[in-house]
């Protein structure tokens, strides 16, 4: 059985840009697809895939709010 993400692993991801992100995950989903990978190498891949993707996610998140926010204050000052 894989063992869980660990803090550092963990550490690493939450340093990562939205783009160093998403190109790792492209190509952990890209070797996922091929196969041929033992089911302990699968199985941690795609643990780091769904952290990857989470820090992906945050990333859109906060920029949709930023964007939202930016959005508010430019009809505040319109008005």
């Amino acid at each position: 059985m894989t063992e869980p993400a660990t803090a550092q692993n963990q550490a690493d991801i939450s340093s990562l840009s939205y783009e160093q992100a998403r190109e790792e995950l492209v190509g952990i989903v890209k070797r996922l697809e091929a196969g041929n990978l033992p089911l302990e190498e699968s199985l941690s891949m795609w643990e780091r895939g769904e952290a990857l993707a989470d820090r992906c996610q945050g990333w859109l998140d906060g920029a949709r709010e930023r964007l939202d926010k930016a959005r508010e204050e430019s009809s505040d000052d319109e008005g």
